[in-house]
């Protein structure tokens, strides 16, 4: 499903990305709404609970795999990660990650949160 991982994008089902995304276990692709972590952190480098909460009430997931960035920089935020019991939450920087999605959608439901940059 995702093709290719650079710094400022992504590739999935041969489409370009340019920013952020969120990809649910159905396939459906987001952009982030990393504005709503940013308003309440100052940066979108956190995931928040509230950001989480609305990924959560569109799809359900066992797992969430979280793309930290080309160099790490995005992480869960610790109240996200309160509502987060009972998943299993992998983060890595975003090719890793890629990779470890792409490997674990075929046998689970798989939410992946994918940083295209930092």
């Amino acid at each position: 499903m995702i093709s290719e991982v650079s710094f400022g994008g992504i590739t999935i089902r041969g489409k370009r990305y340019e920013h952020d995304v969120v990809i649910f276990p159905s396939g459906k692709v987001i952009k982030r709404r990393k504005e709503i972590s940013k308003r309440v952190h100052g940066t979108s480098h956190k995931l928040d609970r509230e950001e989480i909460e609305l990924y959560l009430s569109e799809e359900d997931f066992e797992v969430l795999v979280v793309g930290k960035g080309i160099y790490g920089a995005l992480s869960l935020h610790d109240n996200a990660k309160e509502i987060l019991v009972g998943k299993e939450v992998i983060e890595l920087r975003t090719e890793e990650a890629a990779r470890v999605f792409n490997e674990m959608r075929a046998k689970r439901k798989v939410l992946g949160i994918f940083h295209v940059t930092c």
